[in-house]
């Protein structure tokens, strides 16, 4: 499969660079999390599921998936340096 069989013409702007996605593998944080059985098995379930959609919205409900989430995105979109005084 390719990006363009993902997403539509519209949904271009959810496109993370393929750089940005590289990061993903160099993380320790990651990769700790990813240790975890049950969170290695939240997400065999979501892969294999017909409904992702709908067991994503359960699953942000978990702790565990949130942190992978926020883990995940910290890495593709790193915060801002809003309200940061220089040094």
């Amino acid at each position: 499969w390719s990006v363009e069989d993902i997403l539509g013409e519209g949904e271009e702007q959810d496109r993370v660079p393929l750089e940005r996605l590289q990061l993903l593998g160099e993380s320790e944080e990651l990769r700790d999390l990813l240790l975890n059985p049950h969170l290695r098995q939240l997400l065999l379930t979501v892969d294999q599921a017909e409904d992702k959609s709908s067991l994503m919205k359960k699953y942000m409900q978990e702790p565990l998936f949130v942190e992978f989430a926020d883990c995940c995105l910290r890495i593709v979109e790193p915060p801002e340096k809003e309200n940061i005084i220089p040094e």
